[in-house]
């Protein structure tokens, strides 16, 4: 039992001592201001926050999603393949995969995927 306790108090102790030098060591002061200022999506935080926001850029961005929340709809059916009958899973499957495809070459047709114009 007192060899348990030792053995915890020496642990305790090397921790406490690494997290002393760790924060003696890491101390740095930054006077410059790009440097002590957050970082906020590219933008600067001292400018206007009224900038114009890219409707391009978000147009990508809910395309990312809708393409991100498709891979975690088709992973249940690869879960559920050895326990249902192929043809209505690959039925469910393509029609899925179809109707994404349609939208995505829906956009292209718009043009929301060109970046330059």
């Amino acid at each position: 039992m007192m060899s348990i306790l030792l053995t915890g108090a020496i642990i305790l102790l090397i921790c406490i001592i690494v997290m002393i030098l760790a924060s003696l060591l890491s101390k740095k002061s930054f006077s410059d201001r790009e440097k002590s200022s957050p970082f906020e999506c590219g933008f600067d935080p001292k400018s206007s926050s009224r900038l114009p926001f890219s409707l391009r850029f978000f147009l990508i961005a809910v395309i990312f999603l809708i393409f991100d929340v498709e891979i975690a709809l088709l992973l249940p059916l690869i879960m559920i393949l050895p326990i249902s009958n192929l043809t209505s899973w690959l039925l469910v499957g393509t029609f899925f995969l179809i109707i994404l495809l349609v939208g995505l070459y829906h956009e292209w047709n718009q043009g929301a995927l060109e970046w330059a114009e």
